[in-house]
């Protein structure tokens, strides 16, 4: 019997736009986005720019850039795209000049002397940044063309879901929590070969 069903297919068929998030399908082996989770935080007729969320590295920010006061903020790899830029989200923006609206009280990028003396001076907490070494980019449409392969899901996340911390098994505990389709995603082998 042949079913009529592809169950790697995403159901929710959400546009891409400005602080939604990709959430990459389990065959995806690229190793930047290879079970990710990305913020996009610009998408119009130039491309789409985003951050990956849920790959954290463990290397202090004091130990990228020189003279850069001590912080337990989280910093993770953003994407392929410029790994030795650093680039980051916050809950500020009204604090931060030059930040760019994302969605709800989550910003993009800003003043980033502003952003060191309130590190400095104890006034930036943990959960109100996030920091990413690279970024993750879209040539016009390609976003589009891997959107008709479904090599992503696009879906939405709360604020506190964004600015949460998040580590590699993120992608599992969203997908599980979002219905039997996406549990069956989620629990499917890194390598099937291995199963």
């Amino acid at each position: 019997m042949i079913l009529n069903y592809n169950f790697f297919e995403p159901d929710e068929i959400l546009e891409p736009q400005k602080g939604r998030v990709l959430i990459s399908e389990p065959f995806l082996l690229d190793n930047y986005f290879k079970r990710s989770i990305v913020l996009i935080t610009e998408h119009n007729d130039e491309g789409t720019v985003g951050f990956v969320l849920n790959k954290p590295i463990d290397i202090p920010a004091t130990e990228i850039l020189d003279n850069f006061p001590a912080t337990n903020a989280d910093i993770s790899l953003g994407g392929p795209v410029n790994t030795n830029t650093l680039h980051y989200i916050h809950t500020l923006g009204d604090i931060i000049p030059h930040s760019n609206k994302v969605i709800g009280n989550i910003y993009w990028g800003g003043d980033f002397d502003v952003i060191e003396r309130l590190i400095s001076s104890g006034n930036l907490q943990p959960g109100q940044i996030k920091f990413f070494l690279g970024y993750s980019g879209w040539s016009p449409n390609q976003l589009e063309d891997e959107l008709e392969e479904s090599a992503w899901l696009v879906t939405e996340l709360s604020t506190e879901e964004i600015m949460a911390p998040m580590n590699r098994q993120y992608w599992k505990r969203k997908l599980g929590r979002m219905g039997n389709k996406y549990r069956m995603w989620a629990n499917f082998p890194e390598d099937p070969e291995m199963n």
